[in-house]
């Protein structure tokens, strides 16, 4: 569906909505006229001159009903997940791009510093479009009722975890969950605490090869708090093992930036669903009616053979974006349930 087509449908549906309360509002003011006529008329001291040079305001005089007061400006974040210069170029991409197609809507990207930020931001109502990780679109929908999943990548609905190693640990690379036992008495990091794809779908998979997170590591297991730190930490030997974004891997080592003499890849996850965009529950009333499905149809639009499309989607390591739903997450919800992670 063609962006602008769809915004102007949205933007066509509020106008219809206000002259429709205009059009009521006249109707209720000229009902009240006849009724004040009449009280007019029974009234002993009331003449015709006094009726039309009154107090009170002659129908023709009532004021129209005043147009909703839409806001202008659409506020996205996101998850610190990368460095700060990736997301700062990233989302300001992003928000060229929407601001583009929804005319006459201003869009700002608000950066946050944690994950933490970017799902308290959304609660408050301070951010009304944010591209989540699995568990952070879970923890912000149970927070604000009614908000939608609306949009992931192609590659969220089947998205994996690497578990990496630094080269002297002496770990060989294994294709089963229960080869994770190998990770046992060597030291571990996480991504962020907060992180689907670096923490919590790992963690899950750690278990299931019978590995605690408390007894199973030598020394405390770490948390970077990003998935290019924990890949840093890893080739520098401050832990011998972790896990973070198979995405983020696979980038970082086809841009060269890993150097794979210290640091290999020994697992890949089996299939998740991840990162999505989620909405505030009230954008419709906010912008105009339409609005919400005016984002998808812009998200979903992204064509790789344009090119400045394409940077987009390169950036994000997407081909194209799709729509999605609330109900994909279940199984991330249930997981982050049971390792405590959601209470």
């Amino acid at each position: 569906m063609n962006a602008h087509r769809t915004h102007a449908s949205w933007r066509a549906r509020a106008q219809r909505r206000t002259a429709a309360l205009v059009v009521a509002a006249l109707t209720l003011a000229a009902c009240g006229g006849d009724d004040d006529t009449s009280d007019a008329d029974a009234d002993d001291g009331a003449d015709d001159s006094e009726l039309a040079t009154g107090d009170g305001a002659s129908d023709g005089d009532d004021p129209p009903a005043e147009e909703p007061d839409l806001r202008e400006t659409l506020r996205i974040g996101a998850i610190p997940d990368q460095d700060p210069d990736v997301l700062g170029r990233l989302y300001g991409l992003v928000a060229d791009h929407l601001e583009s197609e929804l005319t006459d809507i201003e869009v700002e990207y608000v950066p946050v510093t944690d994950y933490q930020g970017a799902i308290s931001g959304f609660v408050v109502g301070d951010l009304d479009l944010v591209w989540y990780g699995g568990l952070t679109g879970v923890q912000a929908r149970l927070e604000v009722d009614g908000a939608q999943a609306l949009v992931q990548r192609d590659i969220d609905a089947e998205f994996t975890s690497v578990f990496i190693a630094n080269a002297d640990a002496g770990i060989e690379p294994f294709d089963e969950v229960a080869g994770l036992s190998a990770l046992a008495d060597h030291s571990f990091t996480f991504g962020s605490e907060s992180s689907t794809s670096g923490r919590l779908m790992p963690q899950s998979f750690l278990g299931e090869a019978e590995l605690d997170i408390d007894d199973s590591f030598t020394g405390e297991v770490g948390f970077s708090g990003s998935h290019d730190a924990t890949i840093e930490l890893v080739a520098a030997g401050t832990y011998e093992t972790g896990a973070l974004n198979s995405q983020v891997w696979d980038s970082r080592v086809a841009e060269g930036e890993v150097d794979e003499t210290r640091v290999i890849e020994v697992f890949r996850t089996p299939t998740y669903y991840d990162y999505h965009w989620v909405a505030q529950p009230d954008l419709d009333e906010d912008f105009g009616a339409g609005f919400t499905e005016a984002i998808v149809s812009v998200l979903t639009s992204l064509d790789p053979a344009n090119p400045d499309d394409q940077v987009i989607l390169d950036l994000f390591g997407a081909t194209a974006f799709i729509p999605t739903e609330n109900g994909n997450y279940d199984a991330i919800e249930a997981v982050a349930r049971d390792i405590g992670a959601i209470r």
